[in-house]
């Protein structure tokens, strides 16, 4: 199998940096009522900021309309709590999504990697193990199971899924390869949108016993013979070789799509274009609008 090339950048849900902003910078988009704050929620989470600091960081976005102002996207009672405790500044994740709805409908949850990146800035600061546990009302096992989350994962790979929402398991699986698999088996994964634990022993399956690590195999898969492993493998390479294909020419498609997007946006934005085609080509008219939603969807 060919060597890979260095994985190219991808958009995060996320800047990279998390940064100290000023509580009076940032303006919250719900209100936290009287009520919410006699809560026991609120209760516990006043408890936890008092005794191991944020754990778990609010995300703002940047206000476009003002700037140096940041919109609160996550985290309004941890928000009242530390305001009630007399700060002044908070540590915040930085989301690239302004959008408090499509934040809350695609971003709803930190990414696991993220997940173990906090805890790790956690136990650094000085927090015991059991308090983020109780504070993100976990067991301490799970909490020690993210430290080593990326344990034998090679940077590269994790560049390709710190922003997806990845199975603890699924890493296991990956431990199995020797990196520049493992990077193949992340970019097949983000290509495929697939990042369960079945998938991810696929590939480990799919994988030549040269490209795992040691003690990893021979493998032997539970219901098949060697004829059929070996012919997993070559699957496997011809649908790396495809996805290369395609990774080559997807800078040239993705500009045709988008230049005849716009095209036929504007189109349709025309009035007396939009009435003829209702006229004599309803059908058509129907498919350039599904097209136009889909790409404001996908913005």
């Amino acid at each position: 199998m060919n060597r890979m090339e260095k994985p190219r950048s991808i958009m995060f849900g996320f800047e990279r940096e998390t940064r100290t902003i000023l509580i009076a910078d940032i303006t919250p988009l719900r209100l936290v009522t009287d009520a919410m704050m006699k809560s026991q929620k609120y209760e516990q989470i006043r408890a936890s900021v008092r005794e191991a600091g944020l754990v778990e960081l609010p995300v703002v976005a940047r206000d476009k309309s003002e700037r140096g102002n940041y919109l609160l996207l996550d985290g309004h009672l941890r928000m009242a709590a530390i305001q009630e405790i007399g700060m002044n500044e908070v540590e915040c994740l930085i989301a690239i999504d302004d959008e408090a709805y499509t934040y809350n409908k695609r971003i709803n949850r930190l990414a696991i990697i993220q997940e173990h990146q906090m805890i790790l800035n956690a136990v650094e600061r000085g927090v015991p193990e059991e308090v983020i546990a109780k504070v993100l009302n976990v067991n301490v096992a799970s909490i020690r199971m993210k430290r080593r989350l990326l344990t034998g994962i090679c940077s590269e790979a994790v560049e390709l899924l710190k922003d997806k929402h990845v199975p603890i398991s699924t890493f296991t699986e990956l431990r199995k390869m020797k990196p520049l698999r493992q990077i193949e088996a992340a970019q097949l994964m983000v290509a495929m949108n697939k990042y369960s634990i079945t998938y991810a022993k696929s590939l480990v399956g799919a994988t030549p016993p040269s490209q795992l690590v040691e003690g990893a195999g021979p493998k032997k898969v539970q219901g098949l013979s060697d004829e059929q492993i070996a012919l997993m493998e070559q699957e496997s390479e011809k649908l790396d070789r495809e996805f290369r294909l395609l990774e080559e020419t997807y800078g040239d498609d993705h500009l045709d799509l988008v230049i005849s997007t716009g095209y036929v946006k504007r189109l349709i934005e025309n009035a007396r274009v939009v009435r003829h085609m209702a006229q004599h080509y309803p059908e058509l008219l129907m498919e350039f609008q599904k097209i136009t939603d889909s790409s404001m969807a996908s913005n």
